[in-house]
């Protein structure tokens, strides 16, 4: 059995409404260095494997964690935060002034679009993370039984769903599905979910509150 806990990323510039540039360089807020330092804190299971998005507020969210289980490997997996709109688009705007843009494109509902330049269409995303769902379940077969994944909020929305079967494949109408997702479900910061690989299917998918 594998064992899984992924947690958001702490409160970003991004998050508390700054306007910001390249998407994988938005830092921590002060209060989401606390919210990490408080997730380390909390957290007492020794994982076998720390997985990390590239981004730099998931690094900055899982250094605590990676220096409380300093004897623990840790591994840079492609699990970054979705970028659909084009960051040159989108360069020194904050999250308000990107809201008609935002709606714009969830309104098309075309899972093959790409905005732009450094942006990624739906289905890209989606292939993201049934690659990382089947690069997790591999894991068990190589003696890791625990792991900790620090991501973001879409990226872990939509593992998640395809994990609990929501998903369970790509097409407009998951897409919309997705993103209303979005709007009841979303994980908050160093908030996450837990599941389980059985050997066969994923099971006992359930929210974590953020500690």
């Amino acid at each position: 059995m594998l064992h899984l806990l992924a947690f958001r990323h702490g409160e970003s510039d991004a998050n508390a409404g700054s306007a910001t540039t390249d998407p994988a360089t938005i830092a921590l807020t002060e209060t989401g260095h606390r919210q990490a330092q408080n997730l380390a804190n909390t957290f007492s299971l020794l994982p076998d494997l720390i997985v990390v998005s590239p981004f730099l507020r998931a690094q900055q969210t899982a250094a605590p964690l990676m220096a409380k289980f300093a004897d623990v490997p840790v591994e840079t997996w492609s699990i970054h935060e979705f970028t659909y709109l084009s960051p040159a688009k989108c360069s020194g705007m904050t999250v308000a002034i990107r809201r008609p843009m935002v709606e714009a494109y969830w309104h098309r509902a075309d899972t093959d679009y790409v905005d732009g330049e450094g942006a990624e269409s739906f289905a890209q995303l989606m292939a993201r993370v049934f690659d990382t769902q089947q690069r997790l379940a591999s894991l068990a077969g190589k003696g890791i039984h625990n792991v900790v994944m620090v991501g973001h909020g879409q990226f872990l929305q939509a593992l998640r769903a395809v994990m609990d079967g929501t998903i369970p494949d790509v097409s407009s109408k998951t897409m919309q599905l997705f993103r209303q997702l979005e709007h009841t479900q979303a994980i908050r910061n160093t908030a996450g979910f837990a599941a389980a690989w059985n050997g066969e299917t994923w099971q006992n998918v359930t929210p974590l509150p953020a500690p």
